[in-house]
């Protein structure tokens, strides 16, 4: 069975409960594998088997559900004119709405207090009345037309509360006052036309700010894929440059890449040199030199120098798109946590609604056992019911992670932190040791040539003469190293008559009719030579004479400690981690780069399959974040509490690990920690301002403590309050 993933836009998802309505219409599609539904985004994202379900099922099962959903197309970039849109809609209600409310509202409130035993004027009441009636048709529109299409599938949403309690408020008053304009009772304790204006007024001045607050927290989707440039300049049979739509760049396409270009696609270099800025994948500002041979990345910036690159992945296969992918996929994703939010959100409408009916029987018993007169247990029953289904809107709870979320992954993505696996983020909370690989993570992971000690009567070129002449054809980064030394320093290189490679142990060759042992100290001790153990990366040299062995010298070379990595070990150690070194190289290697950078443990001739189970055993007595380069390192990264790779812009989908850190630097390790945490903690805070707000305030509403405009200003406060807190991500890193 193959699954695929289709993301769909759909229409009129204003609360949780929406979320759960759409989640459950899709999922009833036969075929239809697992569904994530962002409130902040209005996407769901289905994953699906494409032979048993089709994108036209799960559009009008989703539809039929009272939500008008069309499905992505997965090669077209962002479209934020729908957002604004969105955005300028409700704009124009709550301006519309701030105009007929507040004017009367002021007036109304500086007649009550310069002559407070005066009765109503007439001419207000007809003013609100009539200014009432314009909001409900015009801005309640919108609401009523969700509620009717979510009643028409038998379900409720956050537009049923407030469609019922602009109904209660603005039906209240108009039977009172037209029972008592008939003489059928007496005037009215109180009319509620004002109200009806305000809160549908407030409530749309919170939509219009809340879809503004949302475009601002999903701006990094859009921001990553503006940094793609549109055009390309494509070299023709004569080196001409023509200018072409990058969409239309091929693999294998040489381009031109001028001082102060992007770099349209991912690349080789094949002639030219420049300093570019990788900015982008790694969130530093310094440009780096590339040069020929050197690969460059679609986005990255060519600061000052001519480029001529071979284009090597385009479309969907560049690094950036790549990002953008996952980040999408980051944003749409839920984490454990959002369990409970789910739960109670799916049951959330229908219980404010129950609360509501048992609002209006306590009141109408109340009033009637106490002998109230009709008209003050009405007014009073009407403004209690009415604040509760107002104040009871269950949309900053549908908001309260999707918002961090969005915002915590698209801070990360700018500064070269992915978050692959969204249950990454709770588990980075607990992590109180972090397991590092030392080749490629702590170190560069390319070894150099330290030092060359020959033996009497050679001389160093010439030891390194000889060694790179047997060596050349090795493939192994010792012997690269060394070959590389020899080419800079100027030593001879001959081409040897014979080659043997013993894998793990060195080569033997023979070399201007020397036989050249190179290589460990075990091989040369198969060869005659007894060698000490070596207490560092130690390549031998020997040449073996009518079947005796004679050392020529020996080569050193070491991995040069990354310049960050003991900046970052420092980083971990401030937030309470302990660290714990784990390589397959020498016992004494690891000791001494242990030591440099300031690990606290180690383990050594660790073999790749065995650390997947070393992580098992730390496990058992801590929540464990392994740091590795996600090749070798991947049983250890799956296993661990919390996998970081460390890869490259270049291959950002062939890494594992619950969060990739694009550019390489230890540093990240522990700004992803932070980030994840933070997130979190942003996460538990809406959370809990969404329950508490509910929990507090319905009561109040019910015991008729809050007015019906005090419900709308608070409902439309909480909702940009929980987006607003996950705002405060993007400023995350910022010194």
């Amino acid at each position: 069975m193959t699954l695929d993933e289709v993301k769909f836009s759909v229409e009129g998802m204003t609360c949780a409960s929406c979320v759960a309505h759409v989640q459950k219409a899709a999922m009833g599609v036969k075929g239809v594998e697992d569904v994530r539904v962002n409130l902040a985004t209005g996407v769901a994202a289905v994953t699906l088997d494409s032979s048993q379900a089709s994108t036209d099922a799960i559009a009008a099962a989703i539809a039929d559900a009272g939500y008008p959903a069309t499905a992505e197309d997965s090669s077209a970039n962002h479209d934020h004119h729908h957002a604004h849109a969105h955005a300028l809609s409700w704009r124009n209600r709550a301006l519309v709405g701030l105009v007929l409310w507040f004017p009367l509202e002021l007036t109304h409130w500086i007649m009550r207090l310069s002559m407070p035993h005066m009765p109503e004027a007439g001419w207000m009441i007809w003013a609100s009345l009539a200014t009432s009636t314009i909001a409900i048709v015009y801005i309640g529109k919108a609401f009523y037309s969700s509620a009717w299409r979510a009643l028409k599938h038998g379900t409720s949403n956050m537009d049923t509360l407030i469609a019922m309690g602009a109904t209660v408020a603005y039906g209240y008053s108009l039977v009172a006052l037209a029972g008592h304009w008939l003489g059928l009772w007496g005037a009215p304790a109180a009319v509620y036309f004002m109200e009806a204006t305000g809160l549908l007024a407030l409530i749309s001045t919170g939509h219009w700010l809340e879809a503004r607050a949302r475009d601002s927290a999903g701006h990094a989707i859009g921001e990553l894929m503006n940094l793609a440039p549109p055009t390309a300049l494509r070299l023709d049979d004569s080196q001409t440059p023509v200018e072409i739509p990058v969409a239309q760049v091929n693999r294998g396409d040489l381009l031109l890449v001028r001082p102060g270009d992007k770099v349209p696609v991912d690349g080789v270099i094949v002639a030219g040199r420049s300093a570019v800025d990788e900015s982008l994948l790694t969130g530093e500002p310094l440009p780096v030199l590339r040069n020929v041979g050197d690969e460059v990345v679609g986005g990255t910036i060519n600061t000052d120098g001519r480029l001529t690159i071979k284009a090597m992945r385009v479309g969907s296969e560049t690094a950036l798109a790549q990002i953008v992918r996952l980040v999408e996929t980051a944003q749409s994703a839920k984490p454990p946590v959002q369990k409970l939010a789910d739960q109670i959100a799916a049951i959330f409408v229908p219980v404010v609604l129950i609360i509501a009916l048992l609002t209006a029987v306590g009141w109408y018993v109340f009033g009637a056992r106490h002998g109230w007169p009709a008209g003050q247990t009405w007014a009073l029953l009407a403004n209690s019911v009415c604040s509760v289904l107002i104040i009871a809107c269950p949309c900053a709870l549908g908001l309260a992670l999707p918002a961090a979320i969005m915002v915590g992954a698209g801070s990360g993505a700018k500064r070269g932190i992915l978050i692959r696996d969204i249950d990454a983020l709770q588990q980075a909370g607990k992590i109180t040791l972090v397991v590092l690989d030392k080749t490629g993570t702590i170190t560069e992971g390319k070894p150099t040539v330290n030092s060359i000690l020959p033996a009497d009567g050679i001389t160093l070129n010439v030891l390194l003469g000889l060694a790179a002449s047997a060596e050349q054809f090795s493939s192994h980064p010792l012997a690269q190293a060394i070959v590389a030394k020899a080419r800079a320093q100027g030593a001879v290189i001959s081409e040897p008559s014979s080659f043997n490679n013993i894998p793990g142990l060195g080569v033997i060759a023979e070399v201007d009719g020397k036989k050249l042992v190179v290589g460990s100290a075990a091989l040369l001790s198969e060869n005659g030579l007894t060698m000490p153990d070596d207490s560092a990366t130690v390549v031998h040299v020997a040449q073996i004479t009518n079947g005796a062995a004679k050392k020529l010298g020996s080569i050193v070379l070491s991995d040069s400690i990354k310049p960050e990595s003991k900046e970052a070990i420092d980083r971990l150690h401030r937030m309470n981690l302990k660290t714990f070194l784990l390589t397959g190289d020498t016992e004494a290697a690891a000791r001494t780069v242990a030591r440099e950078v300031g690990i606290d443990q180690l383990r050594a001739h660790v073999k790749p399959d065995q650390k997947a189970r070393i992580v098992g055993e730390l496990q058992k007595s801590d929540v464990v974040a392994m740091v590795g380069d996600g090749i070798n390192d991947a049983p250890a990264l799956a296993a661990a509490d919390l996998g970081i790779a460390i890869g490259s812009g270049s291959d950002v989908a062939k890494e594992t690990g619950g969060i990739v850190l694009v550019g390489g630097s230890l540093l990240g390790v522990a700004a992803a920690i932070e980030l994840s945490r933070d997130t979190m903690r942003i996460i538990h805070q809406n959370l809990f301002w969404a329950f508490a707000y509910n929990v507090l305030a319905i009561p109040l509403a019910a015991l008729g403590m809050l007015n019906p405009l005090v419900a709308a200003g608070a409902m439309a406060l909480s909702d940009i309050t929980v987006i607003g807190n996950a705002l405060r991500l993007r400023r995350h890193g910022r010194k």
